[in-house]
């Protein structure tokens, strides 16, 4: 096994897709991001497969090159019907070829990550979910191996639904199964799932303790993350936000805060409904504020 651990100076900031002003300022192609981005000072971008991995090689390899050439670092985000727990063999063998295709896609447009959906628990316990997960994500860090993926990061994500698998805990015991697997941790979900447990600075210290602890200094300083506001009802997760609607949580502020007081290099992906550009632009001017008070 062969993974490129990057350590990064400071946390980078981008956007999950194309934002409402990327369109309205006249782009309208894949090639179009690297310069939008390196317009607006982000650094990182998450490219997105969730409805299934459809950009060819040929334009994965294009592309990566673009971002390359503006020093911008990519992701993927795996498509959303990935079910590591599933109950059903079938839906977990197509899983782990779901990952597979998008690891092909990271390799030929030089992603160095893929982000991943578990699953959920269905009518199982969490204990049954995440051992069936657990097996399912083996095999497929087998398959990456076989089929020379082996330098590219899983990220398991922290899920938003009461009843999806995917809490902190049962991240950090996927994320223990191999070294190349890192979190995703996704402030808004995990603030969901909990019904709005983690929206204060002690809250998000113990998420952060809890990753150093299991995972050691490297993947605590070089997570993936995801931000939003979410709004959230008695099942979780219900509805993404912008980070101009502050009625809904949770606040990037103690975020931003911990990363700069720690010295934590994350790559944090904006997800806000449809102003991905302009809040990761906010987040991160939040964060170098920070940084600059330390």
């Amino acid at each position: 096994m062969s993974i490129n651990n990057r350590i990064e100076e400071f946390a980078l900031f981008g956007p999950a897709g194309n934002s409402e002003d990327f369109y309205e300022a006249g782009n309208r192609s894949i090639y179009q991001v690297a310069d939008w981005l390196y317009k607006n000072n982000l650094s990182a971008f998450e490219y997105q497969c969730g409805r299934g991995v459809k950009i060819s090689d040929d334009s994965a390899k294009d592309f990566g090159e673009l971002a390359k050439e503006k020093n911008i670092r990519l992701s993927i985000h795996a498509p959303y019907y990935i079910s590591l727990s599933s109950t059903e063999e079938e839906k977990r063998d197509n899983s782990i070829n779901y990952i597979l295709s998008t690891l092909n896609v990271a390799k030929h447009m030089g992603a160095d990550r893929i982000v991943i959906h578990s699953g959920s628990c269905g009518k199982i316990t969490r204990v049954e979910a995440l051992a069936l997960a657990s097996d399912t994500l083996k095999k497929a860090v087998a398959e990456a191996d076989k089929n020379g993926f082996e330098n590219i990061h899983l990220c398991p994500e922290t899920m938003g639904k009461v009843k999806q698998l995917g809490n902190v805990d049962e991240v950090i015991k996927l994320c223990l199964i191999d070294e190349r697997i890192i979190p995703t941790i996704d402030f808004g979900h995990v603030n969901a799932m909990s019904l709005g447990q983690y929206n204060s600075k002690e809250s998000i210290l113990e998420i952060f303790d809890k990753i150093h602890n299991k995972l050691g200094e490297y993947r605590a300083k070089n997570f993936h993350a995801h931000y939003s506001r979410i709004e959230y009802t008695n099942a979780g997760e219900k509805k993404h936000h912008t980070m101009a609607e502050k009625e809904f949580e949770p606040d990037f502020e103690p975020i931003a805060e911990i990363l700069a007081e720690r010295n934590l290099t994350p790559r944090i992906i904006c997800e806000s409904a449809g102003t991905q550009t302009v809040d990761a632009v906010q987040m991160q001017n939040m964060y170098r504020e920070f940084l600059c008070q330390n």
